[in-house]
């Protein structure tokens, strides 16, 4: 089997990898990218909101959806909470495939329905298969930006990321608004639930650890019937989705071998939030620039993209871990009810920025830029 020659190689075109795809090619690299979905995009598993900072990449046909202006934040005792919490709505697949046009415009390579079977990092070599059969792809850097469950990682022999199950309905919105609305309550350990609005419907849905509790169908119904009782979304379910979120933080290498995680790969969702989205085309955006650097002669390229990547998440991510371990010392006893809590635990409230001994002022750079 012949062997194509590519600078870069990214493995999955979600929006670590179509902005990765994007912006290597854009910088006159040659850019092979592969994705295992049929169509870019679907099925979504995601609640679809973006900050701000991204809306440059919402400008696409069909992908902006709605603007929200503030979050929502249902405590167990019903306490709420409303913060400022400016951002979009967009259509996830749509977003998807918007970047993963922008790379086949500056030049890049993509195919779908393809997946990465064998991988030989000492010379550089993939395997690829897709619907035309098998190829052989010899990279100078290759982005690993295929999610949670990350073929890239396993070929590598890297541990499996820690993660939580979620499950979402799509239902009609009968009031419309513009808030992100959040559950905190021990009926969902090791997550929350949300109300996200989009137009004339909304993405409801949950998180929870299955080593807790594993059925979500039960309090996720629950809710729903709430909101239908109290007239704010209708009865039927118009779509389902779910899946994992990495909730570890960082992996302990991001590059390696010439390869670069970015994304979920890497361990970069928001493990109290499950906010990936911006992350994700950050750290895709920031590999692009490393591989160009690398193979135009910088060496230290590519561990530099580590050292960036880690200054700008680390600390951010090091305290939602620590906070979701707060947390999981209460879930299934009393204290889980307590208010004070999910206060700590949660990025609306100041009391989740401070230190254990309440020294330091709230931090909400995470929060504002990056969530």
């Amino acid at each position: 089997m012949s062997i194509e020659d590519f600078d870069v190689l990214v493995v999955g075109l979600g929006p670590g990898g179509g902005a990765a795809a994007a912006a290597a090619a854009a910088a006159g690299l040659q850019v092979i990218a592969i994705d295992r979905k049929r169509e870019i995009g679907t099925p979504v598993q995601c609640a679809e909101f973006i900050p701000l900072p991204l809306s440059r990449h919402a400008q696409g046909r069909s992908v902006l959806a709605q603007r929200i202006t503030a979050m929502k934040s249902v405590l167990p005792s019903g306490a709420v909470a409303a913060t400022p919490f400016t951002g979009l709505m967009v259509d996830r697949a749509a977003f998807d495939r918007a970047l993963a046009q922008s790379a086949v415009a500056a030049g890049a390579v993509v195919y779908t329905a393809s997946l990465l079977t064998a991988l030989d990092p000492g010379q550089r070599i993939a395997e690829i298969r897709g619907a035309a059969g098998a190829r052989r792809v010899r990279y100078r850097v290759l982005i690993a930006a295929d999610g949670p469950h990350s073929t890239v990682a396993r070929l590598l022999g890297l541990p499996l990321l820690t993660t939580v199950n979620t499950r979402q309905y799509t239902v009609p919105l009968l009031r419309p608004f513009s808030d992100t609305d959040i559950w905190l309550s021990p009926d969902y350990p090791g997550g929350y639930a949300w109300l996200f609005p989009k137009g004339d419907r909304a993405n409801l849905g949950l998180g929870m650890d299955a080593h807790i509790d594993a059925d979500m169908k039960t309090p996720l119904d629950a809710l729903h019937a709430t909101l239908v009782a109290e007239g704010r979304v209708g009865a039927q379910i118009l779509g389902r989705t779910g899946g994992a979120i990495p909730v570890g933080g960082l992996r302990e290498r991001l590059a390696l071998a010439e390869i670069l995680l970015v994304g979920d790969a890497a361990g970069m969702t928001h493990p109290i939030t499950g906010a990936g989205i911006a992350a994700g085309v950050a750290s895709g955006e920031a590999a692009a620039e490393a591989a160009r650097a690398y193979v135009a002669g910088d060496a230290g390229a590519l561990a530099e993209y580590e050292e960036d990547m880690r200054d700008q998440l680390g600390e951010s991510l090091a305290r939602a871990v620590a906070r979701r371990a707060e947390l999981a010392r209460v879930w299934n006893t009393a204290a889980a009810n307590d208010d004070a809590i999910h206060r700590r635990g949660w990025i609306a409230f100041d009391d989740y920025y401070q230190p254990d001994d309440q020294a330091a002022a709230p931090d909400r750079r995470y929060y504002e830029n990056i969530n």
